[in-house]
C-alpha cells in the first residue's frame, strides 16, 4: 500500500497523473484538506489539530465516512508529522507527500527535516510540481529515472561528510565526500534515462527537477 499525505504548504498544478489506487491510503493533514478538495479526492483520514480545515468539510466528510483524527492545537508535532507517522503505523510501503513546501519558510524547512525522522523508516518523497525530494541513509541506493539534462542536486543534510557514489550523472563521484555546508553537489544532471546514487556514509537529501511528465510509480 502507497499512502499520500496531503500537507498544507504550496500545491502548484500537477504536471503529472496522481495515480492514486483505491488500495491507497490517502491523508489529508488539517489544511492539506484544501487541495484535496481542488483535486476532488476523498481521504480516508483526516489528521491535525483542524485550525485550517472549514468545520463544515469536516462535518461532510465524518458524514461519508472520513475517518477524522483530532489532536489539540498546543501539541509537540506539526499536522504533517502526525500524518507521516499514521501513515506508516497503518503499513504504508511508501509515503508521497504533496504540499509541504512554499508559504511559510519555517515550516517548509522544518517538513524538509521530517525526511530525517528517526522513527520514519518508510521511504518517503516530497513532491513539489517537477521537483522531487528523497532522502537517503548510509547504505542506501537510490534509482533516479528521467530526462537527459534533468537537475540532481545532493546535499548533505547533517554535519560531516557524506560519502557518494554516482552513475548515470555528468559529474561522477566514486566514493567522494560531499561536505555539510557547502554547495559542490548542487545541480548535477541526468545523462541519460537512468542514474543511481549510492551514499557509502552521513545523510543526503536527493532533489530531482523534471523537465518533462511522468506517472508517480
Amino acid at each position: 500500500m502507497k499512502a499520500y499525505i496531503f500537507a498544507n504548504g504550496v500545491f502548484p498544478t500537477p504536471d503529472r497523473p496522481l495515480n492514486i489506487q483505491e488500495s491507497d491510503l490517502v491523508i489529508a493533514a488539517d489544511g492539506g484538506s484544501q487541495h484535496c478538495q481542488f483535486l476532488g479526492i476523498q481521504p480516508g483520514i483526516l489528521i491535525g489539530d483542524l485550525d485550517s480545515t472549514d468545520p463544515e468539510l469536516v462535518e461532510k466528510w465524518r458524514k461519508e465516512g472520513v475517518e477524522i483524527i483530532q489532536h489539540p492545537e498546543d501539541k509537540d508535532q506539526t499536522d504533517l508529522e502526525l500524518a507521516l507517522m499514521l501513515a506508516q503505523d497503518r503499513g504504508a510501503r511508501k509515503i508521497v507527500v504533496h504540499g509541504a513546501v512554499g508559504g511559510r519558510l519555517d515550516m517548509t524547512y522544518g517538513n524538509l527535516s521530517l525526511l530525517a525522522h528517526p522513527l520514519l523508516k518508510t521511504p518517503t518523497t516530497l513532491v513539489n510540481g517537477a521537483e522531487e525530494v528523497h532522502l537517503l541513509h548510509a547504505g542506501e541506493m537510490l534509482t533516479l529515472v528521467g530526462e537527459p539534462g534533468e537537475l540532481i542536486s545532493l546535499l548533505p543534510i547533517q554535519p560531516g561528510n557524506s560519502n557518494v557514489s554516482t552513475r548515470g550523472l555528468k559529474y561522477t563521484l566514486k566514493n567522494e565526500p560531499l561536505e555539510f555546508g557547502f554547495s559542490r553537489g548542487i545541480s548535477n544532471q541526468l545523462i541519460g534515462k537512468r542514474a543511481t546514487v549510492h551514499l557509502e556514509s552521513g545523510l543526503l537529501a536527493v532533489i530531482h527537477t523534471r523537465t518533462s511528465p511522468q506517472e508517480e510509480t
